[in-house]
């Protein structure tokens, strides 16, 4: 036991009856004095947001011991040190990265003989410093789109701020310049990729109608050089109730593809080949999802599907010929199906081979799989060590067998290796190119993995990182949604804001999202949403019964979905936490379908305008729940003004409730940043400081 305490508040937590969700709610959903919130840059909204900004920073950022930690973490942030990723394109390897002097980033290249040195030679390609100054714009590079086989030219997206939204414009790399008369596309929430070497395919707002209600589009045009936008053919068009549409072109040598996607919502899709102008359907289940490499279809299912008399299950992850499947036959190899214990985390395609990434009980094995004349062989290509998370990714999946592997876990620094599949068995080890040294010293800490028991009887995962002796408070994180899974990885803040403090560090894999894939997932969608946070709350209770921690030294953590998660927290057991806080969140689940791209998740929540929906998105919906009659742990939120997917309405509103009602609650509107929260170095340093600062003081954590 770490605390006296511990056994008696384990017998009052016993005592009291399981909360299977909120009370029944305070506010009509018809009744919100606080809709002029959601006036992203209303100016009465704005001098509230000033105001909250304000008070934040005289009781925080003024501490000296927030000021120190601040400058630690963007030390780190900024370090040369870090491991400088690259991609592979054409005979270059290409970098962004941010520092002090850069903190907008440099887009930079080099060859991979440079980088396999201690320090590079970096070429600039582009210096968005320099760009943001010239245009006196925010300017945050949001992606990049270079065209095949010679990526000379490049469709360059920039967002202000870090928003969504981006421009698009063409860029020379050979000449380090936009082209003036090249493709350019105004700020809209899109797509847009090269069909050849003078043809673009985009997707984007054209107009009044073009957009869907998640504020997507749903033309998607092909644009050839020299005619207008507005001349542009349309490629596909679907409907307002649709999430997105987009198209994509294969450019490789032999293996010239283009593939339009339609997304109905956001787990179904339809897809199509374009061929001589003309859509071809590509058979297959509307929630998995496919994708063509080098002649070869692979098709990785969300739910059980049946072909002919054979049923493939869920997780599983199947590979064709494309020509033979277009034309008919269904001669499917099976290349990963799923245990009780195991999930697909993903897969890469090399020029000849299949990497496949497997998720044991959260831990990673990845096999390599060569297809053949009598099928499909696979052999093991290297297992995780201990808890360590192990990525790979193709270098240049084209021309060659390398990739890149990245391990990393709690405690230990990332690695990145380059690999080749060997023809043989003798695989040989990857070459190491780059490792980063430790952030913060983990002598003594260790990592461990857990096993909660859920409301239902499902056991839940869960990884603690630590010391033995640590009697600090606890930090408990989770996410729970969208298939996305919780794997172990090094932070450099957790561990100098927490663990170097004598925290110990807590991640729940809860259902919702993808430690065990799909039916990891599907267990809490829509009206099972409920066994997430079952889920989150026996993961809390199972810390507190094996004496790690007790609730008053119990903090929680979560962003966007994450930060439904722990809003519903404070509003389902308010009597387990010590201090919560919720980065960029959903809690308006009444509204969060009408505020930016909150339509496209109904799939994931429901449909709040549906009575059968509202029933039971009511129980889970934070700002419909909140009461002022209920003593609440202390509660930070923080979000972006210019985050365009995840509406900073839903944390405004929250705030202007809670602080109506009297409750304890601290607010950060970053004016810039995106969904991600910040827009360069100094400001997630800013940001993350406050988090952990805050969360220190309120558990009792000392200096």
């Amino acid at each position: 036991m770490r605390h006296a305490t511990s056994i008696v508040l384990l017998l009052i937590l016993s005592a009291c009856a399981p909360v299977s969700g909120p009370p029944e709610s305070n506010v009509k959903p018809d009744e919100d004095p606080y809709l002029w919130l959601e006036e992203v840059e209303g100016h009465r909204a704005i001098r509230w947001v000033r105001a909250r900004n304000q008070d934040t920073n005289r009781k925080w950022a003024e501490r000296t011991s927030f000021k120190r930690l601040r400058e630690r973490l963007l030390e780190v942030f900024d370090s040369e040190d870090r491991i400088p990723v690259v991609s592979k394109m054409g005979e270059h390897y290409y970098n962004f990265w941010r520092d002090t002097d850069n903190p907008r980033g440099l887009w930079r290249r080099t060859t991979l003989d440079e980088y396999r040195k201690a320090e590079p030679a970096w070429d600039t390609v582009l210096d968005l410093d320099a760009l943001a100054r010239e245009e006196d714009e925010n300017w945050v590079l949001s992606g990049l789109n270079c065209r095949q086989p010679d990526y000379r030219r490049c469709l360059i997206s920039l967002s202000r701020g870090g928003a969504d939204a981006r421009v698009v414009r063409e860029f020379d790399i050979e000449t380090r310049t936009f082209i003036d008369d090249g493709f350019v596309l105004p700020e809209s929430k899109g797509t847009a990729s090269w069909a050849g070497p003078d043809s673009i395919f985009v997707a984007t707002d054209f107009g009044t109608g073009t957009m869907t209600e998640s504020g997507y589009p749903r033309i998607v045009k092909l644009w050839r050089r020299g005619a207008d936008l507005g001349d542009a053919e349309v490629v596909f068009e679907g409907r307002p109730t649709d999430v997105s549409v987009s198209a994509r072109a294969d450019l490789a040598e032999g293996f010239e593809t283009e593939l339009v996607w339609r997304a109905t919502d956001f787990y179904n899709s339809d897809l199509y080949l374009r061929r001589d102008g003309q859509l071809i359907p590509i058979d297959k289940p509307s929630d998995a999802s496919a994708t063509i490499h080098r002649g070869r279809i692979f098709i990785s299912l969300e739910s059980d599907w049946t072909v002919g008399e054979t049923t493939y299950a869920t997780g599983s992850l199947l590979s064709a010929d494309f020509d033979a499947y277009l034309a008919g036959q269904r001669d499917l190899h099976v290349l990963f199906e799923p245990t009780s214990q195991t999930s697909l985390a993903g897969f890469a395609p090399t020029r000849n081979h299949l990497l496949i990434n497997v998720l044991d009980n959260v831990r990673n094995r990845v096999f390599v799989a060569t297809p053949g004349t009598d099928g499909w062989t696979q052999r093991p290509l290297f297992a995780s060590d201990g808890f360590r998370t192990v990525g790979v990714s193709p270098v240049d999946p084209d021309h060659s067998d390398a990739f890149f592997t990245n391990t990393t876990d709690y405690l230990t620094p990332p690695t990145l290796s380059l690999g080749r599949v060997d023809e043989d068995d003798a695989q040989a080890e990857p070459e190491v190119l780059k490792q980063q040294p430790a952030y913060f010293d983990a002598d003594g800490l260790a990592i461990s993995q857990h096993w909660a028991t859920s409301a239902d009887g499902t056991r839940i995962p869960y990884f603690q990182v630590g010391r033995e002796d640590d009697d600090g408070p606890t930090l408990l994180y989770g996410y729970g949604g969208f298939l996305i899974p919780m794997v172990p990885g090094y932070s450099a803040g957790v561990g100098l804001a927490w663990l170097e403090r004598g925290g110990t560090y807590v991640v729940a894999n809860i259902r919702g999202g993808g430690e065990f894939g799909p039916r990891w997932h599907r267990a809490a969608l829509r009206e099972n949403r409920q066994r997430a946070y079952d889920d989150f709350i026996a993961v809390a209770e199972h810390l507190i019964e094996r004496g790690v921690t007790e609730t008053s030294r119990l903090g929680i953590l979560g962003g966007s979905n994450g930060g439904l998660l722990m809003g519903n927290m404070l509003t389902m057991r308010p009597d387990l936490f010590g201090a919560i806080v919720a980065q960029v969140p959903l809690l308006d689940m009444r509204r969060y379908h009408e505020l930016l791209a909150g339509a496209s998740w109904v799939a994931e929540y429901g449909d709040p305008d549906n009575p059968e929906d509202w029933a039971f998105l009511r129980r889970y919906s934070p700002y419909q729940n909140v009461r002022e009659d209920v003593a609440y742990p202390p509660l930070l939120i923080t979000t972006s003004t210019r985050d365009d997917r995840v509406h900073p309405g839903h944390a405004r509103k929250m705030v202007a409730r809670m602080r109506a009602f009297g409750h304890d609650v601290t607010y950060y509107e970053n004016i810039e940043g995106g969904h991600g929260g910040a827009a360069d170095n100094a400001q997630s340093a800013f940001m993350w400081a406050l988090v952990y600062e805050f969360m220190w003081r309120r558990l009792g954590g000392g200096s």
